[in-house]
């Protein structure tokens, strides 16, 4: 049927544009990972707490106003101004970077050679850490954001004519930014691993700690780099995802499907993040349009996860990812 095709095509258009929002937070979890070897378990939290900063700064909230006001039975909470999107974007971006030397000044230099359990465990204690930072500092409620990002459903297609019928479909416009946003974000990231002294330097210290500091590279300043670049991603993908559906709390779960897009493309691989966001992206609405009504639905809470499991059986390194070989 001509009219299946075409809703076919809409769920299939759709799906990468989802595909590229997935693809935004798993970069996050990439730079981390290709830099230090730390798999970041707080990279979603990063997102939220970069969106709540974001969203505080613009608003003119009083940061730790609920704590301020229970302590000196004050009553504040804004300046009494607002703060353009575009200056906003910079000063979150500034706190992100001071959050990327904290991380590393408290936490990561005293764990320089340990297992990456060690440093996996750190990350889930600085996920929580976060979360609940954000909750004092911004509160709970569930913030709208709006930095001039275009809205609304755009009609991509105005008319398919097959015979008699006559056909259309739409897309979110908030998508299609979103999808050149990952683009340019890819290639920068791509240009600067590959071509930079800096870039070299940051697969160095991922492959040995102690090797690299032996040749001069400073450990310390990668770190903080590769945090600080990893805070800007989740800037982004807070940005947009803040935008799309609200700024809450849930916004940090959104890491959760991130894995199954790392498990496809590669924990090391740049272009692999961008790549398995759009497999699953795809695949899961290909999978609930075409399978869903005949099992009853929802398929795309699990979809992903079936997937990355079957990958992790017959390619545990991902479709991108470097094949590890130990020599013993």
């Amino acid at each position: 049927m001509p009219e299946q095709l075409v809703y076919a095509m809409e769920v299939f258009l759709n799906g990468l544009m989802a595909g590229v929002l997935y693809a935004l937070v798993a970069l996050g979890f990439v730079l981390i990972y290709k830099a230090s070897g730390i798999f970041n378990y707080a990279q979603g939290v990063m997102a939220l707490f970069a969106a709540l900063t974001l969203v505080g700064i613009m608003e003119g909230q009083v940061p730790f106003a609920h704590l301020i006001n229970a302590a000196f039975g004050t009553d504040i909470h804004h300046f009494g101004w607002h703060v353009p999107a575009l200056l906003a974007i910079l000063l979150t971006m500034v706190v992100m970077i001071g959050l990327a030397w904290l991380v590393n000044y408290f936490v990561f230099r005293h764990l320089v050679s340990q297992e990456p359990i060690i440093l996996f465990m750190a990350t889930i204690g600085l996920a929580y850490f976060l979360e609940g930072v954000g909750d004092i500092m911004w509160g709970a409620d569930i913030k709208k954001l709006d930095v001039g990002l275009p809205q609304g459903i755009n009609e991509a297609i105005d008319e398919f004519t097959f015979g008699v019928f006559d056909y259309g479909f739409f897309i979110d416009n908030l998508d299609i930014v979103a999808t050149v946003i990952a683009a340019l974000l890819v290639a920068s990231l791509i240009i600067f691993a590959q071509y930079t002294k800096q870039g070299r330097a940051m697969r160095a210290v991922a492959d040995d700690h102690q090797a690299a500091l032996s040749v001069g590279i400073s450990l310390n300043y990668i770190w903080v780099m590769v945090w600080s670049l990893a805070g800007f991603v989740a800037l982004v993908a807070g940005i947009v995802w803040g935008t799309k559906s609200g700024v809450q709390f849930s916004l940090s779960l959104i890491a959760l499907k991130a894995l199954p897009v790392l498990m496809l493309g590669g924990f090391t691989s740049i272009p692999g993040a961008i790549v398995g966001g759009l497999i699953i992206g795809v695949g899961e609405k290909l999978f609930e349009f075409s399978i869903g009504p005949l099992i009853g639905g929802a398929t795309e809470n699990w979809f992903a996860y079936v997937l990355a499991l079957l990958f992790l059986v017959f390619r545990p390194q991902g479709l991108f990812g470097e094949k590890i070989i130990e020599r013993v």
